[in-house]
């Protein structure tokens, strides 16, 4: 993606089944499960660029011993950091403690059977280490501790905020995170609560209690009472003090979330590749976790998927497909691949088949599995011209036939990234000069003023980096035109379950929108449907309703497209410029099985949705430049 945006986190959690002293004489090392943990996380690191953190539970420790350890980092090299202060803890060992998985337990952190690790792609706010995951609810109760991570958005915070004052609580701060931390952690005191009073009226003691309540304590209900209103996308992850742990789905399965079970692990992740690279699992045997769903690990080791609420239409993020998880699953690889295919035949109009005189490149690195597609679409089109041409000139000469054969998409390396360039200049002008050279091209292989350079994109957000930087850098190879293929349909409309998408205007295809409708005289349908937004929000009893939508229904997605090559082309380059888009229908035929296309076409899953992008809009129109929800 050339435009720069923040989006999911990447959650890990591993739960050993057998006794500590198992994996090291099996493993060869103590240390077995924190390598695991690390791995884990480095096979994410694509989910989270702001910080890392990990949290380790150990089983049935005594009284006064410490049982939960937890470290974060948000340094530059925050997964370095991470592990170097964890693993600082056995540099001097000798190899007699290390190979003693029980004195490592008693004597050392990080040492347990559950471990819960989290990659941080912070959506808003400030990057401090208290914004790292996990979290922690303290209690001298082992039934009450209550560790958390997740990969979410949640639209209606303040709503989940003010309930918990209503019940007399006091949060430290206003954020999903520490909303949800709460909110679970209070239905978990519930919990904890019956069980105790229900134990206590049968005559046991305190001491026995607190065992009986680790071994009879429902986490399905518990999550199903403290889930009940969470509006969102939403993947959570938690380990309670005594041993139990589970993870969470939201009802529309928009976040993703993995596992694989055997008599030895069980193991949970934000993506496929990263589970089967650390334990040797082959694809088939990893299962999703069910929407609406939850994954409840009892501290007895029993594993199962419970509901928790109830599964609505399935949305899963599409943008998940296109950029955000790594193209290692075959059914990502697969379905980027087919979103550049299917854009062949529009880019061969799009060049009158001119193929002699068009060079083929891909622009940032992550959009080089849908230009191998789009390409494949290109030469399948291209073998269908020449065996049309052969069969209508069976009698052509060698030589003709030669020539023909020869024919084939021109594809090339043009751009290069360089080494990230920081810049630490005041002026904006020196600045922007200096971010323009962010890639490097290959000169020479253009014929001036004659070829055609067609660049795949996987998205195109902004459009600043196409204006500011890429088209700059491209003109100067003095191509005839410049064809910007995005794999992705126009994102028209905020995100609020996960990306950082939630001011209008800095929507390229928002802009091209606003200045399609002052170019026709119908810019006074902005402030109607202002009016409208506003009463959506005032009044509950109206009916969900995306407002925004009938605007993008006055124009084509070819008037758009050609608005908003006006908008990011650069003044002073020659070169004309095209931009193509993926269509919805298109995106839907390369990922049928995950639908939640919002940003593109402003079909919400869920009410807080719809009353985001109302609120957006009406940011805009007043000219308000914060998130649109919290």
């Amino acid at each position: 993606m050339s435009d720069s945006i923040k989006h999911e986190c990447g959650l890990a959690l591993i739960r050993l089944l057998k006794p500590l002293q198992y994996y090291t004489d099996k493993y060869g090392t103590s240390l077995y499960g924190l390598n695991k943990m690390q791995l884990l996380l480095q096979k994410q690191r694509n989910r989270g660029q702001d910080g890392a953190g990990i949290a380790t539970i150990k089983l049935d420790m005594p009284p006064g011993s410490r049982y939960i350890s937890r470290k974060r980092s948000n340094s530059s090299k925050y997964l370095v950091d991470l592990f170097d202060q964890v693993y600082s803890h056995f540099n001097e060992l000798g190899e007699d403690k290390m190979s003693d998985a029980d004195w490592l337990k008693k004597n050392k952190p990080y040492i347990g059977e559950i471990y819960l690790g989290h990659l941080r792609y912070g959506t808003h706010g400030v990057n401090t280490i208290e914004t790292c995951h996990p979290f922690l609810r303290l209690n001298n109760w082992i039934t009450r501790n209550l560790v958390l991570a997740g990969n979410f958005n949640l639209t209606n915070v303040n709503e989940l905020f003010e309930e918990l004052i209503e019940i007399g609580q006091h949060p430290k701060e206003k954020s999903d995170t520490v909303t949800v931390l709460e909110k679970i952690g209070h239905f978990l005191d519930h919990e904890v609560q019956k069980l105790f009073s229900w134990f206590k009226a049968e005559g046991y003691s305190n001491a026995d209690i607190t065992k009986l309540i680790g071994e009879n304590l429902d986490l399905q209900r518990m999550l199903q009472r403290a889930s009940r209103k969470f509006d969102g996308g939403y993947v959570m992850a938690g380990m309670v003090g005594h041993g139990d742990a589970f993870v969470l789905k939201d009802p529309h399965g928009i976040r993703p979330a993995f596992y694989y079970k055997d008599d030895e692990i069980v193991v949970v992740a934000s993506e496929k590749p990263p589970i089967q690279t650390c334990f040797g699992i082959q694809y088939k045997d990893i299962k999703e976790l069910k929407r609406g769903h939850g994954l409840i690990i009892k501290k007895n080791g029993d594993v199962k998927e419970l509901p928790i609420r109830d599964e609505k239409e399935k949305k899963s993020c599409s943008f998940e497909r296109i950029y955000f998880s790594r193209g290692t699953d075959l059914d990502i690889y697969t379905e980027r691949k087919k979103l550049g295919n299917q854009l062949a035949a529009q880019v061969l109009d799009s060049v009158n088949h001119d193929i002699e005189n068009t060079i083929f490149s891909f622009i940032p690195n992550t959009a080089e599995v849908a230009f191998y597609g789009l390409i494949e679409g290109i030469n399948d089109a291209v073998n269908l011209r020449k065996r049309d041409k052969i069969k209508a000139n069976p009698n052509m000469s060698s030589e003709e036939l030669d020539a023909l054969l020869r024919i084939k998409p021109r594809v090339e390396k043009i751009a290069v990234k360089d080494a990230k360039m920081r810049t630490f200049i005041a002026d904006d002008a020196s600045r922007n000069d200096l971010v323009s050279h962010v890639y490097d091209v290959t000169y020479g292989l253009v014929n001036n003023e004659v070829d055609t350079l067609v660049m795949v994109d996987d998205s195109i957000v902004r459009g600043t980096t196409l204006k500011n930087s890429i088209l700059k850098i491209l003109d100067r190879l003095h191509p005839k035109k410049i064809i910007i293929v995005s794999s992705a349909p126009q994102i028209r409309y905020p995100d609020c379950y996960g990306i950082d998408m939630s001011k209008m205007n800095e929507f390229v295809a928002f802009r091209a929108l606003v200045n399609l409708l002052k170019a026709n005289n119908k810019d006074h349908l902005l402030g109607e449907t202002y009016e409208r937004c506003e009463r959506q929000l005032k009044f509950d009893n109206i009916e969900p309703k995306n407002e925004v939508q009938a605007l993008y229904d006055l124009f084509t997605l070819e008037e758009l497209n050609q608005e908003i090559a006006n908008i990011v082309k650069p003044v002073e380059i020659s070169a004309d410029v095209e931009i193509i888009y993926q269509t919805i229908e298109g995106l839907h035929a390369a990922c049928p099985n995950h639908t939640g296309d919002w940003y593109f076409t402003g079909n919400y899953p869920t009410p807080g949705g719809i009353k985001v992008v109302n609120k957006a809009f009406i940011n805009y129109f007043k000219k308000v430049d914060e998130r649109a929800y919290f």
